[in-house]
């Protein structure tokens, strides 16, 4: 095998380790989402795991005794002639430093995404246990003790009445 393909397989594998599967499926709201982001972890898990089978071995040498033996030396060695001089090229990654910079504007845009979603999930939280909270009270709650925690309604009602708006 050459080395640049078993350097291919190792950082994919190291990529798949460093990947929070568990903490990206946290943040999917929708079922679809669930079964796409389902389905890419799989076609992942596949992709990595042929690169591991395929590229983490060396390839066996070939024995070119062998074939002189059946076929003869002057055409086994035109073949490992041509064999040898065959030139693998390194590869050359031109894709990572194009977005890169991209990757990583989208990871800031992402952690502040997750700040703001944190902090409306928080208001929804207490906004939630206010309502929970007055639900109860509601049944045996008096209009001032409902005024008191809504001050603005209780403007909102003495400016209609004062008015002489009745609601029709």
């Amino acid at each position: 095998m050459s080395g640049s393909g078993k350097k291919i397989a190792d950082v994919a594998f190291k990529a798949g380790k460093s990947i929070d599967w568990d903490g990206m499926a946290k943040l999917l709201v929708t079922e679809e989402a669930r079964k796409e982001f389902s389905t890419l972890r799989r076609a992942f898990n596949d992709v990595n795991s042929q690169l591991q089978t395929k590229f983490s071995q060396e390839p066996e040498p070939i024995d070119w005794e062998y074939y002189r033996k059946g076929i003869g030396s002057r055409l086994v060695d035109m073949y490992k002639q041509a064999y040898e001089s065959v030139q693998i090229p390194k590869f050359e990654d031109k894709v990572t430093p194009e977005y890169k910079p991209k990757f990583s504007q989208l990871l800031v845009e992402l952690k502040e995404a997750e700040v703001k979603s944190l902090e409306e999930s928080e208001r929804l939280e207490k906004e939630i246990a206010e309502v929970q909270e007055l639900k109860k009270k509601l049944s045996t709650m008096t209009a001032d003790e409902y005024f008191a925690k809504h001050p603005e309604l209780r403007q909102k009602f003495d400016d209609e009445i004062r008015n002489n708006n009745w609601g029709y």
